[in-house]
């Protein structure tokens, strides 16, 4: 039972340069190991929160600029990951800023061991269904080129977590985690990892080093608070605003407001009261063109075949099999859109 136990906090908690960049090193024996979907225990958003047959249990996970360790590629304790809020930035869950950057490092070294073979076919694994990515890499993409390639392929990866667990994904079987698809962290915490990722590998240091420098930096021009008990207070201001305490985790109703607007760039929710005076918010984009001006889009596709928990028929009336693509995005963020506003009217 305990074991049991462990397995679901994890869940709940849970739900790479230019010419000089140093990308991290791979296990020799393993040199197709990627990362997990999740590599690390992201957090819940909210303070004090209770979950379901657990008695006893309260979960905030927040951290602090203070606490927070040096990045370690695929994950360490010492990270000290949680939730931090900046007044430029608003809230940031580190565990998805790290997993976004590393993500971006695998699959930049991925491309460029793979660049004298012009092409790159992975196998993903399963999340809504199985995933796949087929990528053309002609001679004249740069390893700028890869870089920015690699984070607009994570970027959307991310995008399609957010999108399979809302249509019933998990980490465990029978434990959804609709109740943390697209919370309102998730897509900026994601992006700003792989804007890190894109700086660390562009940077002449050791990628480990780099994400840790930029972390440092990037946090602190965002107005980093001071500590712990600020972030919690922040969380504290938008209690049954943007999330609820009367509800207990995995509840979707947890969670009173969502970011659904994740393309082309995103602007953060800040906390009102807790925004910095004298500067403006930080505004983050999805990298889309290559050097050549060449869209990113254009070079590969993931292919997702879509469960039978999707409403695929609702969705593509006009198509005989479950595949999809990044670029039938949109149709899934507005259906989830559709669904939310009915729940939401339903609850009035």
């Amino acid at each position: 039972m305990t074991t049991f136990k462990t397995l679901i906090i994890i869940a709940l908690c849970s739900s790479l340069s230019n010419l000089y960049g140093i990308a991290p090193v791979f296990p020799a024996n393993k040199p197709d190991t990627k990362p997990h979907r999740i590599i690390r225990t992201c957090c819940s958003f909210g303070t004090e929160m209770q979950m379901i047959a657990i008695p006893g249990i309260k979960l905030t996970d927040i951290t602090s600029l203070e606490k927070i360790g040096n990045h370690h590629y695929l994950g360490d304790q010492s990270e000290e990951n949680g939730i931090v809020y900046t007044r430029r930035g608003g809230f940031i869950d580190m565990g998805h800023l790290r997993d976004q950057a590393d993500w971006t490092a695998y699959l930049f070294k991925q491309l460029t061991e793979n660049k004298p073979a012009g092409h790159l076919d992975l196998v993903l694994g399963h999340e809504g269904g199985e995933k796949t990515l087929s990528v053309t890499i002609p001679t004249s993409l740069t390893d700028n080129d890869l870089v920015l390639l690699a984070g607009k392929i994570t970027y959307d990866l991310s995008v399609w977590h957010e999108i399979a667990t809302w249509f019933g994904a998990s980490f465990i079987p029978f434990v959804p985690e609709r109740y943390s698809s697209f919370s309102i962290e998730d897509a900026f915490s994601n992006l700003l990892g792989v804007t890190i990722g894109i700086k660390a590998l562009q940077s002449e240091l050791p990628y480990e080093e780099a994400v840790t420098k930029i972390i440092d930096e990037t946090l602190k021009d965002m107005d980093v608070v001071t500590n712990e008990a600020e972030t919690y207070l922040a969380m504290e201001s938008v209690r049954d605003i943007w999330w609820t305490r009367e509800r207990k985790l995995p509840s979707s109703r947890v969670l009173l407001q969502r970011q659904l607007q994740v393309y082309p760039c995103l602007q953060p929710w800040l906390v009102p009261g807790w925004s910095s005076i004298n500067q403006e918010p930080i505004e983050l984009k999805v990298p889309e063109f290559a050097s050549n001006r060449e869209k990113l889009n254009d070079y590969y596709q993931l292919d997702f075949r879509l469960n039978y928990k999707f409403p695929f028929r609702k969705m593509f009336p006009e198509r005989k099999d479950r595949n999809i693509t990044q670029n039938d995005f949109e149709r899934l963020l507005t259906e989830v859109a559709s669904e939310l506003n009915k729940k939401e009217s339903n609850f009035r």
